[in-house]
């Protein structure tokens, strides 16, 4: 507890360096970087000079709902084949079989999970099967839950998909590296099978299960050959293989991947949950696991506001009482623009 009460402390403290005459902590820092003044001015001028210079300067583009719609389609038309050296020759003819069907699967799962709990890359890609809990809805008590063990299934109780959920324990995060970190529970999504985490994460285990009999050590692999992973538990994807297959998967469906990056599921997600479901900044830094107390309020407006989004509608119907209604709303209906 003294711990964690010392790191929020540190979170929370101005930048600043530690007193010259003590000679063991010379030319060392205390703080928050993200509230120094010097800091902030220097960053400011810095993108001023690089916008001087030429270079355009920009967040990553944030993915929105029909690019994963489009993916997730793209994914189920491949056909499931076994997939031997590939020539370059064959490489130029057919562009699209960087990868399969079964690393498709793994990377879809890696998308929808950095998406859905506001992941950063480096957190999705060190998660592992141990932090994943598989858990069934408790027929006698309600609002209870079981963690799913092949004794439940034996008897003649049929479960429907909406009884699971997934229940996953971050081993680390970057705003919480002392522990305290709050676990995500995952519902299925039956109406939007293309955002519906559960049911990737069934399916990436059903297919992982097929190549290992025990399933232990990370989740996302490393990539071997066109649609292979590494059989190593501790060999898990780098954060360059993934970015280079989030690319190829873009140019897959015709898709500028320059735009994208690797926080482009976080940015995404994070407007969807704002400007469509209607939740409060609060809300969000709790399942994003920003920091509580707000000492760097910009943070998350860089995530919501940005040029180089896709407009999410045209300017001309802002104010206009007539204008077309949106796509209808999975559980009441509706297509108006109240929210």
């Amino acid at each position: 507890m003294a711990q964690r009460r010392r790191c929020v402390r540190h979170k929370s403290q101005i930048w600043q360096r530690l007193p010259a005459w003590n000679a063991a902590v010379l030319g060392k820092f205390i703080g928050n970087p993200s509230l120094s003044v010097t800091i902030s001015q220097y960053m400011v001028s810095l993108r001023r000079r690089k916008i001087r210079a030429g270079e355009a300067v920009m967040s990553a583009r944030a993915m929105d709902e029909p690019t994963m719609k489009r993916l997730w389609e793209f994914a189920w038309s491949m056909d499931r084949k076994e997939f031997g050296p590939i020539s370059r020759k064959r490489k130029a003819e057919n562009p699209s079989e960087w990868a399969g069907f079964l690393l498709r699967m793994m990377l879809y799962l890696l998308y929808l999970l950095s998406m859905l709990c506001l992941l950063r890359y480096d957190e999705a890609l060190r998660i592992t099967w141990a932090d994943v809990t598989f858990q069934v809805q408790d027929l006698l008590i309600k609002n209870h839950w079981l963690d799913a063990t092949p004794e439940l299934f034996t008897s003649q109780v049929r479960y429907q998909p909406t009884q699971f959920r997934v229940k996953l324990e971050l081993p680390f995060r970057k705003t919480h590296q002392y522990g305290g970190i709050a676990p995500f529970y995952i519902y299925a999504d039956p109406d939007r099978p293309w955002m519906c985490l559960l049911r990737a994460f069934a399916i990436w285990w059903l297919l992982a299960h097929e190549r290992h009999e025990d399933l232990n050590g990370f989740i996302f692999r490393k990539k071997i050959g066109v649609d292979g992973i590494s059989v190593s538990p501790t060999d898990c994807m780098t954060s360059d293989s993934f970015l280079e297959c989030f690319r190829n998967n873009l140019l897959d469906i015709s898709v500028d991947p320059r735009p994208y990056g690797t926080h482009s599921f976080r940015r995404g997600r994070c407007q969807f949950l704002h400007t469509v479901r209607g939740w409060s900044f609060q809300k969000i830094c709790d399942w994003g696991g920003w920091a509580e107390n707000f000492d760097n309020p910009g943070t998350i407006f860089k995530y919501l506001l940005s040029w180089n989004d896709n407009p999410a509608e045209a300017r001309e119907h802002y104010m206009n009482p007539n204008r077309p209604g949106c796509d209808p709303c999975y559980s009441c209906g509706r297509t108006c623009h109240c929210g």
